[in-house]
């Protein structure tokens, strides 16, 4: 089946408009009503890139904050359009950050799941990874709860300007062996940069498309 048309203006214009911060949650109980919005997420190990990735995809480099610091986001931070275009960006709490205190870590992780779980219009989960380590085993964790939860999930290699020439292609290539036979996992991984700007119009899209039901 051919693929749907996208207008390259409309996604230009989907992105280029304001964005804005609405509130960060620490429970789903928070979250707005559902009715009308498509959440697209974005999850990741914890300095994984998600809040810079973020920025790249709005042109803002303030919005998402960013730190070096592991263990940053501890909310489900959530962006959208100042004209309403019927989509949300949601920043959840990075996972695998080993020095955090083993409570606070059960609690990310807890928000994470029931997320995952119980957000009806969620339309898909960016899983970032780390172009430079590959999937990890907290990788792969993540992986099955969405497969087992059937949200539908596309794979995102982050600082993929760190690799030398030709070694994205190769990291490319296992990651996509790798998730060939999972359920939910969408086929394409793309690789991005958000201090470079590669792979970023394939992202903006890849959530159009999402948008237009193709």
């Amino acid at each position: 089946m051919a693929e749907t048309a996208i207008d390259p203006e409309a996604t230009r214009l989907l992105f280029a408009r304001p964005w804005s911060f609405v509130r960060g949650m620490t429970g789903v109980d928070d979250l707005p009503p559902v009715a009308g919005t498509i959440e697209i997420a974005f999850a990741g190990r914890s300095n994984v890139g998600k809040s810079s990735l973020i920025n790249a995809l709005t042109g803002q480099q303030g919005l998402a904050r960013t730190s070096n610091t592991p263990g940053r986001t501890q909310e489900l931070n959530l962006f959208k359009p100042e004209v309403d275009a019927g989509l949300m960006l949601v920043d959840m709490p990075g996972y695998g950050y080993a020095e955090a205190p083993k409570d606070k870590v059960d609690i990310w992780n807890a928000l994470i799941r029931d997320y995952l779980r119980g957000r009806p219009n969620l339309r898909r989960v960016y899983v970032l990874i780390d172009a430079r380590h590959g999937l990890k085993k907290n990788d792969e964790e993540v992986l099955t709860l969405l497969d087992k939860a059937a949200v539908s999930y596309q794979v995102v290699l982050t600082k993929a300007d760190k690799l030398k020439p030709g070694g994205i292609d190769k990291v490319l290539a296992d990651t996509a062996e790798r998730i060939r036979k999972r359920p939910a996992a969408f086929p394409e991984v793309l690789a991005t940069s958000s201090d470079k700007g590669d792979g970023i119009d394939d992202l903006k899209l890849a959530i159009a498309r999402l948008l237009a039901g193709a």
